[in-house]
C-alpha cells in the first residue's frame, strides 16, 4: 500500500522577509513604526480610548505616560520580528494604530499578522480594513504560502475580524500561553496562497467607492464577499 504524502511544491523559492517598505493605499498608509515619527500621533489616538479597552487582549499596555510608550515603541521598532507598522488614516491625516508581521518564516512560506491595536479613530473605518488588506497583499505577492491570524479565544472582536477578512477558522489551542497573569487559549485563523486571488477581488469590490452610499455606509458587506472563499467558519460566530 502506498502511503499518502503531501503534494509536491515545485520550484519553491523562499520569499523575502519584510523590508519596511511603505504600504500605501487609497484610505490607509502603513509606515515602518518609528518612535521619533509616530509616537505623538499614536499616543494621542490611543488616549481617546478612555476605558483602555484596546489593551485588554495585548500582553503589554496600557501606557499612561507618553515617555513610557515612547520607550516601548523604540524597543519594538528595533526588532525584525515582530516587524511593526504604524497605520495612518488618510481621511484624518494622522496615525491611529499599529500592526505587525510576526513569526516570519520564509523557509516555510508562513507569516502572521498580529499586535493589532487600533485606536477609536481607526476602528470600523475603510482605512482599518484597507490596512489589513495591504499587509495581506504584500505577504502573498512576496511569495508567502500561508498568512496567519491568532488571538485570545475569548476575544470575540478579533475572531470576528479575522473571519470578516477572509481567514478560515482552524481551531483553538488550549492553554497555549499566559499573559498579564492569566491563561490564554489561542484561536487560529489562516488564508493560503491559492485563496488570495479571490480574496483580493473581494477586498477590491468592498473598498471600491461605489460600495458606499453618500453617507459612507457600506452597501455590500465584506464578510459576505469573503464567505465565498473561506473553507471553514468560526462556530462561535454562527
Amino acid at each position: 500500500m502506498v502511503k499518502p504524502v503531501g503534494f509536491p511544491v515545485k520550484d519553491w523559492v523562499a520569499p523575502p522577509a519584510p523590508s519596511g517598505a511603505v504600504l500605501d493605499g487609497q484610505y490607509a498608509r502603513l509606515e515602518r513604526m518609528s518612535a521619533e515619527i509616530h509616537v505623538g500621533d499614536l499616543y494621542r489616538a490611543n488616549s481617546e480610548d478612555t476605558s483602555d479597552g484596546i489593551w485588554d487582549y495585548l500582553p503589554y499596555g496600557p501606557f499612561h505616560a507618553q515617555a513610557t510608550y515612547h520607550r516601548w515603541v523604540r524597543e519594538m521598532s528595533a526588532l525584525d520580528d515582530p516587524h511593526f507598522y504604524a497605520i495612518k488614516n488618510k481621511d484624518l491625516g494622522r496615525f491611529c494604530g499599529v500592526a505587525s508581521y510576526l513569526r516570519i518564516d520564509p523557509n516555510a512560506g508562513s507569516i502572521e499578522v498580529g499586535h493589532i491595536n487600533m485606536a477609536p479613530a481607526l476602528q470600523r473605518t475603510r482605512a482599518a480594513t484597507e490596512a489589513m488588506y495591504l499587509m495581506m497583499k504584500w505577504a502573498f505577492e512576496a511569495g508567502y504560502r500561508r498568512y496567519e491570524w491568532k488571538c485570545d479565544a475569548l476575544n470575540a472582536g478579533s475572531r470576528r475580524a479575522a473571519q470578516r477578512l477572509g481567514l478560515s477558522y482552524e481551531g483553538v489551542f488550549r492553554q497555549a500561553t499566559m499573559y498579564k497573569g492569566r491563561n490564554r487559549d489561542t484561536a487560529w485563523f489562516a488564508a493560503i496562497d491559492k485563496e488570495w486571488p479571490a480574496l483580493e477581488a473581494a477586498f477590491q469590490a468592498w473598498l471600491h467607492p461605489k460600495n458606499f452610499d453618500e453617507t459612507g455606509r457600506q452597501i455590500e458587506r465584506l464578510a459576505d464577499l469573503t464567505a465565498l472563499v473561506r473553507v471553514a467558519s468560526d462556530p462561535t460566530l454562527e
